[in-house]
């Protein structure tokens, strides 16, 4: 059975992780390996989305407000929905596989590395361009977003950081990106806990010792969420996102290492 400061621990990874830009999903997998968890089940996995959908719309609740109260006159809402299509057929068409690729760790030393070259390059294809960065989102750069959200489906794979570095180097300017990149996050959220409430009655649930279990991951995720996003939001403007590169190389390199020697982490 999970323990509180199990599923405290998995909400804090899910936060941080889920507004940084190293993966939410790789660092849940690697955090239930190395505390023996097999599975969480549906509804853990509901509420940590749950908790980071409300940091997004805590901190960008004007911004949805806008957008509900003009439809017509704020494109933002059109943007978010077409960028959102990418990642849909990647879903429908690909899911299915990355899971069975993915599931055992095996190969998710890969994922890690393939965030940090995204960040680097992302970065230096960034830094090439001579023109001023644009400071509202457009059609061109929602698309370009959403093409590099498909791309981070597979666990290890930054959404964050792959739709960032998508505006970054589609000329969006780094607070506008990282913010849209944020509110895309919403959008994700709510398809994926549509799809998966289904499963509460599958014969995948989980039953809790007790129901607060579940919600102190769902709080931990909400207030690690709420701190990243504000951390970031801050950081982007001054800094580069090199420095999380460097990280999730570090984490693929240990990744890497374990599969060839130890098999300590996951086991084949």
């Amino acid at each position: 059975m999970l323990t509180y400061w199990q599923a405290v621990i998995l909400g804090v990874l899910q936060g941080l992780a889920e507004f940084l830009p190293i993966s939410s999903s790789g660092h849940l997998q690697i955090g239930q390996a190395l505390m023996g968890v097999k599975s969480t089940g549906p509804l853990l996995d509901i509420l940590l989305h749950a908790g980071t959908l409300g940091a997004v719309l805590i901190i960008f609740w004007p911004d949805f407000l806008a957008m509900i109260s003009h439809p017509v006159k704020d494109p933002r809402m059109r943007l978010l929905a077409l960028a959102s299509v990418p990642a849909v057929i990647a879903a429908l068409l690909f899911d299915d596989q990355i899971n069975q690729l993915f599931i055992s760790g095996k190969y998710l030393w890969i994922c890690f590395m393939a965030t940090t070259a995204l960040l680097f390059a992302g970065e230096w294809l960034a830094g090439l361009r001579r023109k001023r960065a644009d400071s509202a989102v457009t059609v061109k750069h929602a698309l370009a977003m959403g093409i590099m959200q498909a791309f981070a489906i597979p666990p290890g794979v930054s959404r964050s950081g792959s739709t960032i570095i998508g505006g970054l180097v589609g000329g969006l300017n780094r607070e506008e990106a990282a913010k849209f990149s944020f509110m895309m996050s919403a959008v994700a959220i709510v398809g994926s806990l549509i799809f998966s409430v289904k499963d509460l009655l599958g014969p995948d649930a989980i039953e809790f010792t007790h129901w607060t279990i579940p919600v102190a991951g769902m709080l931990a995720a909400l207030v690690t969420g709420y701190v990243a996003i504000r951390w970031m939001l801050d950081l982007i403007r001054r800094k580069s996102l090199r420095p999380f590169g460097w990280y999730t190389l570090g984490i693929g390199v240990l990744l890497l290492i374990d599969q060839l020697f130890f098999l300590k982490v996951f086991p084949e």
